[in-house]
């Protein structure tokens, strides 16, 4: 039930931006729709546009552009996801058969450019350049953080601040892009507009840490994709990076070659080795720090529901391992 409280104070703009969504997909091109319906539909929680409405309405904001703007960040997180697939030559995303395993790797690529298209569109009808600029270096940094995690691939010696920078930029960015531009929507002073930027990238890394730990101790059905799914890609995500400087030497070997040759030949056994080294605790711990800090973000914030959604998503964030 603590999700839906998150999700109850701003429920009727949620099902307006759903609404929103469905209208601002249309294409005369089929499959440019239906692809890009299919992954919108396909079971995510929306929490990046969810993030826009509760910070727009904790901020008293008055009228429906930010139903536009929570809309605009769901078109360009749908984009980096239908990108990402192809990348990572993904099959499955929120247990659903990926786009670009469905109908190929082209048509997925031609309709994240679709998505992000539309979503610039969007964004000139908001007519906000303050907005614009915020979200357009988002997508520029998002897109960095997608080259530099390619370049990270089946390298062994990825440090943790390298890491961290992949993440920022791959994941916390947008969220931290949602909160702040839903700030500056309802016109508040830099102070505060700073401080929900500041959350919005707290938050988003906690999500991200939690996620590279759920990889090794979710559950598939739960998570939607497969556990192991990063080292298979030979990505050295915290969990590992923080193991092969910490675990016993053997272990250490066992990480290091499965980072280089990907798969998942080993995975029992680095799952076992991960545990051993206190990887996971550690990036849990990390997490905590995140969420803690996102926290004293909203501290100000004047009393509502809104507030409390905000504070209640942040210890969803790093509530979900078991």
């Amino acid at each position: 039930m603590t999700a839906q409280r998150i999700y109850d104070p701003v429920s009727d703009d949620f099902n307006r931006v759903n609404d929103l969504i469905t209208r601002r997909l249309a294409s005369s091109v089929p499959l440019v729709e239906k692809i890009a319906q299919y992954i919108v539909d396909s079971g995510g929680k929306r929490l990046r546009p969810l993030l826009v409405l509760l910070v727009a309405r904790a901020l008293d904001h008055r009228g429906d552009d930010h139903l536009k703007l929570a809309a605009v960040i769901e078109f360009l997180h749908t984009a980096t996801l239908l990108h990402d697939d192809v990348v990572d030559t993904s099959d499955l995303r929120r247990g659903k058969t990926t786009a670009n395993a469905r109908w190929g790797n082209a048509p997925s690529v031609l309709v994240g450019d679709f998505l992000y298209s539309r979503a610039f569109q969007m964004m000139v009808e908001l007519g906000s350049m303050p907005v614009m600029e915020i979200l357009s270096r988002a997508t520029a940094v998002i897109a960095e953080g997608e080259v530099l995690q390619l370049m990270n691939v089946r390298n062994p010696d990825v440090t943790e601040a390298q890491y961290m920078e992949v993440i920022h930029n791959k994941t916390a960015m947008l969220f931290e892009a949602a909160s702040h531009s839903a700030a500056l929507l309802a016109g508040v002073d830099d102070s505060r507009a700073l401080a929900m930027q500041r959350y919005g990238k707290h938050l988003g890394l906690a999500f991200q840490l939690v996620d590279d730990v759920l990889d090794y101790r979710g559950d598939a059905g739960a998570m939607g994709k497969n556990v192991g799914d990063d080292l298979a890609e030979g990505k050295a995500t915290l969990p590992l990076i923080h193991a092969m400087a910490n675990g016993v030497e053997e272990d250490r070997k066992l990480i290091r070659n499965a980072i280089r040759k990907g798969g998942l030949d080993d995975l029992e056994a680095i799952v076992k080795a991960v545990e051993a080294s206190g990887a996971l605790d550690y990036t849990m711990q990390q997490a905590s720090y995140q969420a803690t800090e996102a926290l004293s973000c909203v501290d100000d914030l004047p009393d509502s529901d809104h507030k409390t959604a905000l504070i209640l998503l942040t210890e969803v964030a790093v509530a979900r391992v078991s």
